[in-house]
């Protein structure tokens, strides 16, 4: 099957479900597509001119919800989950039964009491539309408070790990690798190239005057270069340091402090902690709130189909919407199929013309126009089988 679903409507005959027979008849002779009866209950239709300002306010706000699901899931898989397809699929569910989107959309049911029928179309979207914003406005102070955590453990942790020449030296050392407390002697920590360490085993008690014999030790090593320690007078320090760099040596400027050591040590086990704790409060709000998101996101399209359907067909109210999902590279046969059984509806013929038309209320300039009503239901950003 495709990564796409069709929602459209048609008017309704003796009965409505002669209309869907119909649909699957025809697409089920090539395996077009999957059919499925897209459940809207009786509205409130309200006046002409308030269902033509209506629809313009509802395909806003369909964007607007498709662009926070969207957001909300990017954030989710890539922030969060690290990429892990399968952990997110187990999180994408929808409704108090946890089932994932795209059965969602082809058993879809209206939630009568989140949002009551009794309610006019504009009380609807403006609850719908509110509470998109309210989880909008949330995920913006959780992933920032998320990221503020994951970025500074990343950045403590980074510090734990590069280059010799670079990283935190906290970890490796000792108290027991210095001289402490000597009014003279100080205990320099070196950097050597890995191919120059016998260079250094040769050198070092010569490179300046007053360096202490045979005090040299190798603390630890990486992929480049090898740690070690020097013991010499403070005095000759400056000297020490200018011949390092003559032969390519690098010291590195530390000064071991086991309070700070003991308080970094403990500034990533905190942070560590909060992050975790932020990250179980995250993952479950997500999940939540993606149900939420996207359940108001299909309402806003039930609410879409039902006043363009009146718009279109007129009154007394009498359609069929329907979920089609179109089969691999069958679209355009699906379409000269579905416009072949409705193409009486459009006595103008106006599919046919080539300039994009404009009528307010039913189709923007921007809309495809078909005979039957029709939109698009892209979920391919939930499609955790899409590379």
């Amino acid at each position: 099957m495709s990564d796409e679903y069709w929602i459209i409507s048609v008017p309704g005959k003796s009965t409505p479900r002669q209309s869907y027979d119909e649909v699957c008849k025809v697409t089920g002779r090539d395996q077009l597509s999957q059919n499925y009866i897209f459940n809207i209950p009786d509205l409130k239709v309200g006046t002409l001119d308030s269902l033509v300002a209506l629809s313009d306010d509802l395909a806003r706000i369909d964007i607007y919800i498709e662009g926070v699901t969207k957001k909300l899931t990017q954030f989710f898989f890539h922030d969060v989950l690290d990429n892990d397809r399968n952990r997110l699929a187990e999180n994408l569910v929808v409704g108090l039964n946890g089932v994932d989107p795209m059965r969602y959309v082809t058993d879809f049911q209206w939630d009568h009491a989140k949002y009551p029928t009794k309610q006019s179309l504009r009380n609807l979207s403006e609850i719908i539309s509110k509470g998109a914003t309210h989880i909008e406005s949330e995920l913006k102070l959780r992933s920032q408070a998320y990221n503020n955590v994951k970025q500074n453990l990343e950045s403590l942790e980074k510090k734990q790990t590069g280059s010799l020449l670079t990283r935190n030296l906290n970890d490796v050392l000792k108290k027991e690798h210095f001289i402490l407390g000597s009014e003279y002697l100080k205990t320099l920590l070196v950097c050597v190239p890995k191919p120059l360490i016998s260079d250094w085993y040769a050198k070092y008690e010569s490179l300046c005057n007053m360096i202490v014999p045979r005090t040299t030790e190798l603390i630890t090593q990486d992929q480049d270069y090898a740690l070690f320690t020097a013991t010499l007078f403070q005095k000759t320090e400056d000297t020490f340091k200018h011949k390092c760099r003559e032969n390519k040596f690098t010291v590195r400027d530390f000064l071991f402090d086991e309070k700070a050591l003991a308080n970094e040590r403990e500034k990533i086990r905190e942070l560590e902690t909060e992050r975790q704790k932020i990250y179980a409060n995250l993952v479950r709000w997500l999940k939540i709130n993606f149900g939420e998101i996207f359940t108001a996101s299909m309402h806003i399209k039930a609410l879409r189909v039902f006043v363009e359907s009146v718009l279109r067909f007129g009154l007394p109210v009498n359609f069929i919407a329907i979920v089609i999902q179109p089969t691999r590279k069958s679209t355009k046969r699906l379409r000269d199929a579905l416009d072949q059984l409705f193409g009486y509806l459009d006595q103008s013929d106006r599919s046919k013309q080539e300039e994009p038309m404009d009528i307010p209320g039913v189709f923007s300039s921007q809309q495809e126009y078909y005979p039957y009503v029709y939109f698009k239901l892209d979920l391919d950003y939930i499609d955790m089988n899409k590379k």
